[in-house]
């Protein structure tokens, strides 16, 4: 066997190794849904999020801490945020309604056209009496009066635009998941909504100050820090919209 049937033998290996590792994960996805068929997706379970994976306290820069002191035949606190007590989110395990509203629209445009053109036109029309006698050495039909003539152009032009619009409005309540030693809170709520055969799913997570919430314990969404906004779905509709594990793999691997 020669070195190059060799790579080629390793290569073919390769490749149905792959094609069997996509077939094995299509089954296993094909297993799945043929398990349901007929069946509205299920909804996921009300979990606690710090318990998930991938969960990580925040840690952000904090100022030095004030401690609490009272001043004599004063009900006023140092470091208090409020006089009267109230219902708002203010500690751990607190709910929250996040007013979720997402207006992003972007336009741009940009056009570039440019040109030129240059010209050069060099002959030998008197040359000290000489310019006939050049007619001897230059080839039959060329002239000493137009030697060498050289033309050039260019020009490039482009264009081009940007056109997006999007809108999410919508509210979901969130969980209170740590307080920050500044009293920064730290939130998280997701929301599942099956209509059909269709789960909408709807995720906010982010750092907002107590200050910002209103007395309806609401918050706007433009108000969060470090915000993760996801809205997405599962089910048959988005299953169909989503191409093929086999062409998700080929998409990867082909380089042309």
């Amino acid at each position: 066997m020669t070195k190059m049937t060799a790579l080629k033998l390793s290569g073919a290996l390769k490749l149905s190794g792959v094609l069997v590792l996509g077939a094995v994960l299509g089954a296993c996805g094909a297993a799945d849904r043929l398990a349901n068929v007929g069946q509205a997706p299920v909804l996921s379970p009300i979990e606690d999020p710090t318990a998930t994976k991938g969960y990580k306290p925040v840690q952000m820069p904090m100022p030095q801490m004030e401690h609490a002191s009272f001043a004599p035949n004063s009900l006023w606190r140092t470091g208090s945020r409020a006089f009267f007590k109230d219902q708002r989110a203010r500690q751990v395990g607190d709910l929250v309604t996040v007013k979720v509203k997402v207006t992003d629209r972007a336009q741009l445009n940009n056009s570039t056209k440019r040109s030129r053109k240059n010209g050069e036109d060099v002959g030998a029309d008197n040359a000290f009496g000489f310019e006939n006698k050049l007619d001897k050495f230059l080839p039959d039909g060329a002239s000493s009066g137009s030697l060498l003539k050289l033309d050039s152009a260019a020009s490039s032009e482009g264009a081009g635009s940007v056109n997006r619009s999007e809108t999410l409005t919508t509210s979901v309540a969130a969980v209170v998941t740590q307080t920050l030693p500044n009293g920064n809170l730290v939130i998280e709520g997701k929301q599942e909504i099956r209509v059909n055969f269709e789960v909408r799913e709807l995720i906010v997570a982010g750092v907002i100050r107590p200050e910002d919430i209103e007395s309806d314990n609401t918050i706007d969404s433009a108000k969060i820090a470090q915000a993760r906004i996801a809205y997405g779905g599962r089910g048959q509709i988005t299953d169909v919209q989503q191409p093929r594990y086999g062409q998700q793999v080929m998409d990867i691997l082909l380089p042309f």
